[in-house]
C-alpha cells in the first residue's frame, strides 16, 4: 500500500452506497445527503488522509442484465471502465448482492458468492492500483433485507437467501485473500422498504467499513 500522498478508496455498489432513502413507491427516489451516506462518513473518519470516490448506482446487480431496468445495471459491465477512470485506487470497497436477490433473477447465495468472485477477477486483473498492480479489496456482505412495504413483490423470496450471503462472501474472501465485513449485525434496512438503509445504518456501516480502512491502509 502507498504511503505517500493521499490514499484513494473507491466504493462500488447500489443504492445503499449511492444513499437512497426507503421508497414508498416507484417515483420516491429521494437521497441522503452527502455526509449522511455512508462513503460520506467513511470520507469524514478518514480525512485529510484518504480520498473517498463513491460509485454507487440503483439497482446495480453483481453481473446481470436487468431486463426491466437495463443492462446498464449490471456491475460487471462497467467495473473496467470505473476503474481505469478512478486510477491509482488503493482499495476498493465492494458492496453488491442485494438487487440479485429480486425474483426475477432467481439466485442462490452460492450462485451470488460466484457473481462477486467475476468482480473479484475484474480487480485482480487490472492494473488500478498503485504502480500498474491491482487495488486491494474490502468485501462487504450487504445487510439482510425484509420483505415489506412496495418492494416485497420485486424481492419475493429474497429475505430468507439474504441472510445466508454474509457465509458466502466470507468464503469468497477467503480464496480471494481479500479483507471482509459481514454488514449482517451492523447496520439494519428500513422497515418502510426493507431493502435500504436507514440514517444509523449508514452511521454505522460507515463506521465500520473506517475501521477496516484503516488497518488495511496502515
Amino acid at each position: 500500500m502507498s504511503t505517500c500522498c493521499r490514499s484513494t478508496v473507491l466504493c462500488y455498489g447500489d443504492s445503499n452506497t449511492h444513499g437512497q432513502r426507503a421508497m414508498r413507491g416507484p417515483d420516491d427516489v429521494s437521497r441522503f445527503r452527502s455526509h449522511v451516506r455512508w462513503p460520506g462518513r467513511v470520507s469524514a473518519a478518514l480525512n485529510p488522509k484518504v480520498r473517498v470516490l463513491c460509485e454507487g448506482l440503483p439497482g446495480r446487480t453483481t453481473v446481470h442484465d436487468d431486463p426491466i431496468d437495463g443492462a446498464h445495471k449490471n456491475g460487471l459491465r462497467i467495473l473496467p471502465a470505473i476503474l481505469e477512470s478512478h486510477w491509482p485506487i488503493d482499495v476498493v470497497v465492494l458492496m453488491l448482492g442485494t438487487n440479485d436477490l429480486k425474483t426475477r433473477f432467481a439466485v442462490t447465495p452460492a450462485d451470488i458468492g460466484r457473481s462477486v468472485e467475476r468482480l473479484l477477477g475484474v480487480i485482480a486483473g487490472s492494473r488500478g492500483g498503485r504502480d500498474g498492480e491491482p487495488p486491494a479489496v474490502l468485501l462487504v456482505a450487504p445487510p439482510p433485507i425484509v420483505e415489506t412495504g412496495w418492494l416485497a413483490g420485486h424481492f419475493a423470496g429474497g429475505a430468507e437467501i439474504s441472510h445466508h450471503l454474509g457465509a458466502s462472501y466470507a468464503d469468497v474472501a477467503a480464496r480471494w485473500g481479500c479483507d471482509f465485513l459481514d454488514a449482517k449485525g451492523v447496520a439494519e434496512v428500513d422497515p418502510v422498504d426493507g431493502v435500504h438503509l436507514t440514517e444509523a445504518g449508514h452511521a454505522a456501516l460507515g463506521a465500520a467499513i473506517a475501521a477496516k480502512l484503516r488497518t488495511m491502509l496502515g
